[in-house]
């Protein structure tokens, strides 16, 4: 383990700076965006542009990386985050604002894989999973961090976004000047959607819905505590909760599903992320009034804390369920389609949602959460009905952060090919 942090600080470094930037943008631009007095529905277009960006970057960055290298794709990604951040403060409108998330999404995808591809190669296969849970810990810790700048200035100056454009450039510092030499990057093919949905359909359909819920989860949720006269603290409060909420809870849910049939884990687990959501909005009642006028938020901090706790383990829960009836050898392959199916649905889920709270009011966001979540609980119990549990010894839970990419997915200790595996053995004999 020392010898992979020797190795890797570099770009853990470097990852944890992008993560506080990126954690520190999406809570600005939605309390931004309410202040600007931009439309739910506007909010809600501008802030899917990053999904759009992302699902673009995800389809060409290995061309680009095979091109010109893992080092110099960072830094003009970073750049480009960096810079597109600054111009948000410059221009002030809901299409502009979308396309400048666009750009952000296709540099934060390539910045993800080119930090999981080099991670990959720096581990083997009796360090992937530590390597994976370092990786883990850092995204969801600096991301935490991130929201609390938040509190740094009023939303409404110019100093928030050259500060998330410093932190941004700041991350390019110790990748740069690290001496490693940069891992050789190779092409991860998906499963086709048909041979996808033909081994897992509940695994497809699930992964798909559960982008829509999470899309919508980190990017409306400051709109949402915004436009319920939460303060710009309480706005950091709720917003790291759901980080570090979500990643605590992927190690014992994760340890669950091992024990237990997994669908049912999924369907016990968004079945309660959708009964918390409604909780949440029973206990919201006046939180929206001044003063001493509102009521407690405390209800509402606890119900939201068990809300992530049971919603944020599922996309790890969906690619661990799909790898229980596909070889080995396709794991990486599986998680690719998922993580494609996955980002389709994330396109969708902001606007929806933000549609939904136009119509019905701030509370809406809730009622959206559990709309989807009980319809990937529906579904599962469905195909609890048509198609018997399978007993895959080679498949297993692993915990996975939203943002992986395929590069990612290989980090994952299981998916090593059993003859590496054997290899490894024979080696350490």
């Amino acid at each position: 383990m020392n010898k992979v942090l020797k190795n890797s600080w570099a770009l853990f470094l470097g990852m944890s700076f992008i993560m506080m930037a990126y954690g520190f943008q999406g809570s600005l631009l939605g309390v931004r965006a309410v202040q600007e007095e931009f439309s739910l529905t506007a909010t809600g277009f501008m802030m899917s542009g990053y999904f759009v960006g992302y699902f673009i970057g995800a389809a060409t960055i290995p061309n680009i990386i095979s091109r010109v290298g893992h080092i110099r794709v960072f830094a003009a990604f970073a750049s480009l985050a960096s810079l597109v951040i600054l111009i948000h403060s410059i221009i002030i409108s809901p299409l502009i604002w979308f396309l400048l998330r666009v750009l952000t999404g296709i540099s934060m995808v390539c910045i993800y894989t080119v930090a999981e591809s080099w991670l990959n190669d720096r581990s083997n296969n009796k360090n992937r999973g530590s390597v994976l849970s370092i990786y883990m810990v850092i995204l969801y810790g600096s991301l935490g961090i991130g929201m609390f700048l938040l509190n740094f200035s009023s939303p409404k100056n110019f100093q928030p976004f050259i500060l998330i454009s410093v932190i941004t450039s700041l991350a390019l510092i110790p990748i740069l000047l690290t001496k490693k030499k940069p891992p050789t990057f190779k092409r991860i093919r998906a499963m086709t959607l048909k041979e996808l949905y033909d081994s897992s359909p509940f695994g497809m359909v699930s992964s798909f819905l559960y982008g829509v819920v999470q899309s919508a989860l980190f990017t409306l949720l400051a709109v949402y505590a915004t436009s319920m006269n939460f303060k710009i603290l309480e706005i950091s409060i709720v917003t790291f909760l759901l980080a570090i909420s979500g990643a605590i809870a992927q190690f014992p849910v994760g340890k669950i599903s091992d024990i237990y049939d997994r669908r049912k884990v999924i369907v016990f687990s968004t079945f309660g992320a959708a009964i918390f959501s409604l909780l949440t909005i029973m206990v919201s009642r006046q939180m929206y009034l001044p003063g001493g006028l509102a009521t407690s938020k405390t209800w509402f901090y606890i119900f939201f804390v068990l809300f992530s706790f049971c919603s944020l383990p599922m996309f790890s829960l969906i690619l661990a369920h799909t790898n229980d009836y596909i070889s080995k050898e396709k794991f990486v392959a599986a998680g690719a389609g998922l993580q494609f199916i996955f980002g389709f649905g994330a396109i969708s889920g902001p606007f929806l949602c933000s549609i939904i709270m136009d119509i019905i009011g701030s509370n809406g966001f809730f009622i959206f959460l559990f709309f989807f979540h009980s319809l990937i609980g529906i579904y599962g119990i469905y195909r609890m009905r048509i198609r018997p549990t399978v007993d895959n010894p080679d498949s297993q839970f692993v915990a996975m952060p939203q943002t992986i990419t395929p590069a990612g997915i290989e980090l994952n200790p299981t998916t090593v090919p059993i003859e590496e595996s054997i290899k490894e053995d024979k080696t350490s004999i």
